[in-house]
């Protein structure tokens, strides 16, 4: 019997160590000496500040922001600590409630045409940190009024923040919310109540 027992603990206790904790290490240091800024969470500084990360969504609400996609992620949505989808199905009459709900606050801020399906829907982690170029283009208009300036400057700065398919084939065009609303903030500055 304990010829059976030896070779299975040093077994478990080798594969633990190598595969618990050289392999980690080891992926944590290339990680770090690779690409510092992303594997430390690609935050954002702005005056020596953290003000947030190109991967997670914040809530943008005021008029004079670019707004992310709808959250699901905890009670008030954008927490991280909670991050989830709303696991709503297609068919679900919850679901097709809240799009409804979204559409309808869409469109009482002027939204005319077609809404784009990342306006009224979450993601699958509910911090997606980007929108699409339709609907961050649909914006232009309520963040131009609320920044006092041309609404055709605003929607050049969008267009120039469009970020294409990640090696030319994988995803779709997209937007950064916190990136642009940065740029929005640099070259149109809110007005001060």
């Amino acid at each position: 019997m304990l010829s059976l027992i030896r070779p299975a603990v040093v077994s478990m206790a080798f594969f633990t160590l190598l595969l618990g904790l050289a392999y980690p290490l080891l992926m944590t240091g290339i990680g770090q000496a690779a690409f510092p800024r992303q594997a430390n969470g690609s935050l954002v500084l702005e005056g020596g500040k953290v003000v947030g990360s190109e991967l997670v969504g914040q809530n943008f609400a005021q008029p004079q922001y670019l707004h992310p996609r709808p959250s699901a992620a905890g009670a008030e949505g954008y927490d991280a600590s909670a991050s989830s989808g709303s696991n709503l199905g297609p068919l679900n009459p919850d679901l097709a409630e809240q799009v409804a709900e979204r559409a309808d606050a869409l469109r009482a801020e002027g939204v005319k045409g077609t809404i784009p399906a990342d306006a009224v829907t979450a993601s699958g982690s509910g911090l997606d940190p980007d929108v699409s170029p339709q609907y961050a283009l649909l914006q232009a208009e309520r963040i131009a009024t609320a920044r006092g300036v041309d609404p055709a400057q605003v929607r050049a700065l969008l267009q120039s923040h469009v970020e294409g398919r990640t090696f030319g084939v994988l995803g779709q065009p997209r937007v950064n919310v916190l990136m642009t609303n940065l740029a929005l903030d640099a070259r149109f500055p809110p007005p001060t109540p």
